[in-house]
């Protein structure tokens, strides 16, 4: 049995969460992990689901742009699509250890998913 590499994890959490799965989502990140993303720090599991799980409802799709694994580092490019947009893209860069994300880093703009301005 070939061993599932730190590309694999991350493909398999990201179409996890996407599809609104948090819990096998959660099920691949570490305890400990840390994320950063515009506006917020978060730390734990705990604290990641709850950020996690309080997007994936406004998902109406999901574009795959790229992606990048350097060993243990998987980069993701996609476009988040919601009821506001679905051309503003995301990246984030996993780490992985242990066969668990230990940490991401999120970039997005999030002025783009807030609601629609009134004109």
């Amino acid at each position: 049995m070939t061993p599932r590499t730190a590309h694999d994890i991350v493909k398999d959490y990201h179409r996890a969460w996407t599809s609104g799965d948090i819990e096998t989502a959660m099920a691949l990140v570490d305890d400990d992990i840390e994320c950063q993303a515009p506006g917020v720090d978060l730390h734990g599991k705990e604290a990641y689901r709850e950020f996690i799980a309080g997007f994936a409802p406004m998902l109406t799709g999901i574009g795959d742009i790229a992606e990048l694994a350097d060993g243990g580092r998987v980069a993701l490019f996609y476009y988040p699509q919601t009821a506001t947009t679905t051309t503003t893209p995301a990246a984030e860069l996993f780490t992985v250890g242990d066969g668990r994300i230990v940490r991401s880093v999120l970039i997005f703009d999030r002025l783009s998913y807030g609601p629609p301005q009134e004109e």
